[in-house]
């Protein structure tokens, strides 16, 4: 128990640091993404206002039919089709240039096909 809670602190830590840099603003929203064990959820938020502009995740009633065939919601496929579910969503809205929050979450595996998956379908970051 006592590794869990330090891993958890070491996170935390990180995702501080990174906040104190990144800021989203109306040009360049960030792209914040939180993984479980379980689940990817990505959104694009405009810190000045407060809103959150696109969001996506892997519990989208409209990727259920394609993560079905996964049989499991936590693992990189499923991040692939979450992040290009994510800038298709925001191409619509007319967001292109996003800063990228990793949220503390170590840049590789789930967090990392999210972001490419991303990029390759339209997102700049």
């Amino acid at each position: 128990m006592e590794n869990t809670k330090r891993k958890r602190v070491r996170r935390l830590r990180r995702k501080q640091r990174i906040r104190r840099a990144i800021q989203g603003t109306v040009e360049r929203p960030r792209l914040s993404v939180f993984r479980s064990l379980n689940h990817l959820y990505a959104q694009i938020i405009d810190d000045e206002r407060g809103a959150t502009l696109v969001a996506a995740s892997s519990l989208d009633k409209g990727l259920r039919d394609s993560l079905k065939a996964l049989k499991h919601t936590g693992n990189k496929p499923a991040a692939e089709i979450v992040g290009k579910e994510l800038a298709r969503k925001a191409l619509e809205a007319g967001i292109r240039k996003v800063a990228f929050d990793r949220n503390g979450f170590k840049f590789h595996g789930r967090i990392k096909a999210m972001a490419d998956a991303a990029r390759a379908a339209g997102l700049e970051f």
